[in-house]
């Protein structure tokens, strides 16, 4: 029974770490910024995609990540590829 406490700390160390990996989002690429497409050119993309009232464009880790809303009226959360424009996740509402 002496041994079961570190046991519970590290399990518990260990549980957080794997939580905190799964709420940090998607990985987009492996390319450096030097390869992906200019801000510019996703919006442009991104536009021809049909999202609209794009609220927040932003560099999110290894991707581009925008709120908006869909051709619908849907808000979106959507992380792009940002070398090939494509669409890696997206939360739509």
């Amino acid at each position: 029974m002496k041994h079961s406490a570190p046991f519970k700390i590290l399990f518990a160390t260990a549980a957080l770490s794997i939580a905190s990996l799964a709420a940090a989002g998607p990985v987009c690429t492996r390319l450096p910024q030097a390869k992906w497409l200019t801000p510019a050119q996703m919006k442009a993309k991104i536009a021809t995609m049909g999202y609209r009232d794009i609220k927040v464009f932003q560099v999110s880790g290894s991707c581009y990540e925008i709120y908006a809303h869909t051709k619908d009226g849907k808000r979106a959360e959507v992380y792009f590829n940002p070398v090939t424009g494509a669409v890696v996740q997206n939360n739509i509402d």
